[in-house]
């Protein structure tokens, strides 16, 4: 084994200047440790050890070392990664430019430095008649093509593009994110709904998607406040507009109503990035004196900070008027109550006019939900007649939530786990 090879590997290693995190993570920590128990070949059973760890993380992550380095690199939040995705690269500094060139140079060193290579050295410091099993050194296909590069400083060009368009870090990961603990997390599996799978409402989504689409363009875009019936698909419709144009650098960003009080902190991070978002607040409602309430008003009139052009609140409600308002509310001539009690029902009332667009969902009448229900049978190919669809489906509404999106959507999964289960002539 040559130690002189290995010490070169750890130099690249601790060379780097931008993409220092690459390496950060579990399955980067334990190369640089199996590299070093390597270097130090005097114990075979601490670098027998050390191969395990890294081979461990790699299975569990299933990936290749190959692939690793490339996703990672991909993903990385640096100042190169950053910067280029407002500045085109012949604008950087030469400075910034030399660097992530020379950080490309000095990864592409290990990735060649593959898993059967791992294994030899570690049978030799072993002493070992058999190698131990290696990571197969493959390479799926990704967003860049790095291995297919001689040298991968010349892959900048590439890189920069790809960061404009998908961004970089948590943005360039996930499509969907949640504000949780003080901190934006993302979303492993979020809702894949789509437009397509949603019927009626076409005057709503119309007005929804093209509300997003000037978002996306630059312009001054509206706040929007969806509300209406529960069940109508509100929710659905707004994720289904941010898969929608999630290739146009749109994300969302899911708030709960008791995390209004962080909005204009979450605000002010996404100002910083290229990416548009939308910020989603499910099932809005306020009681009186409600913090979160002061909150949301900051991010919908602004302040003193100019609002952020690339965040829109998308809110959903079933009440057209956010703050509950009781008639005890209301001013008596009688009553030694506030002088100007009427200014302040008004402020109440008018919350929601702070919103520039509102769209409203009726409850479904019967065709409407006949409608909903055949399109969601139809898109999942269920072999029933049109006669006994629309039967069971009125039953199922009658007898569980009433006429809604939703209840179609229960009732045609429940259909389709029950014909899956029956004998094949049942339905025939």
């Amino acid at each position: 084994m040559n130690t002189t090879s290995i010490r070169f590997l750890q130099h690249q290693a601790a060379s780097l200047l931008l993409y220092r995190s690459v390496l950060t993570d579990d399955i980067g920590t334990a190369f640089l440790t199996l590299l070093d128990a390597l270097y130090h070949y005097d114990k075979p059973a601490a670098c027998l050890s050390a191969y395990g760890a890294w081979f461990r993380a790699l299975v569990s992550a299933g990936k290749s070392w190959q692939d690793y380095l490339i996703d990672r690199i991909l993903l990385d939040d640096n100042p190169f990664s950053r910067r280029v995705q407002k500045q085109p690269l012949d604008q950087l500094s030469p400075t910034l430019i030399a660097a992530a060139q020379q950080d490309l140079q000095a990864l592409q060193h290990l990735y060649d430095c593959g898993g059967d290579t791992l294994s030899h050295w570690v049978r030799l410091v072993a002493k070992a008649e058999k190698a131990p099993v290696a990571v197969p050194d493959t390479v799926a296909s990704h967003p860049v093509s790095l291995h297919e590069f001689d040298s991968w400083p010349d892959a900048l060009p590439q890189l920069a593009q790809y960061h404009r368009r998908h961004g970089c870090g948590l943005f360039a990961q996930y499509r969907a994110l949640r504000w949780t603990a003080g901190g934006l997390r993302g979303i492993s599996h979020p809702d894949p709904v789509r437009l397509s799978d949603l019927a009626g409402y076409d005057r709503q989504k119309a007005a929804l998607l093209d509300n997003a689409k000037t978002l996306l363009a630059g312009y001054p875009t509206l706040q929007v406040l969806l509300y209406g019936c529960r069940g109508s698909g509100k929710s659905s419709l707004v994720k289904a507009v941010a898969n929608e144009l999630v290739d146009r650098n749109l994300r969302l960003v899911e708030v709960s109503k008791s995390q209004l009080r962080d909005l204009p902190d979450i605000v002010e991070q996404l100002r910083k990035v290229p990416q548009k978002f939308i910020v989603f607040v499910d099932d809005l409602s306020f009681e009186e004196d409600d913090e979160a309430f002061k909150a949301l008003k900051v991010v919908l009139e602004g302040s003193v900070t100019a609002r952020a052009s690339n965040v829109v609140v998308y809110a959903t409600s079933n009440r057209r008027h956010l703050v509950r308002e009781f008639f005890e509310d209301r001013p008596k001539p009688r009553d030694a109550g506030e002088v100007h009690a009427w200014d302040t029902v008004q402020e109440k009332l008018s919350f929601s006019d702070r919103f520039g667009l509102h769209l409203t969902f009726e409850s479904a009448s019967q065709d409407r939900y006949l409608e909903i229900v055949r399109h969601l049978a139809g898109r999942e190919k269920l072999q029933i007649s049109l006669e006994e669809l629309d039967a069971r489906a009125l039953q199922w509404a009658t007898q569980h939530n009433g006429r809604s999106g939703r209840t179609a959507r229960q009732f045609v999964d429940f259909l389709k786990a029950e014909l899956a289960a029956a004998p094949p002539d049942v339905w025939a």
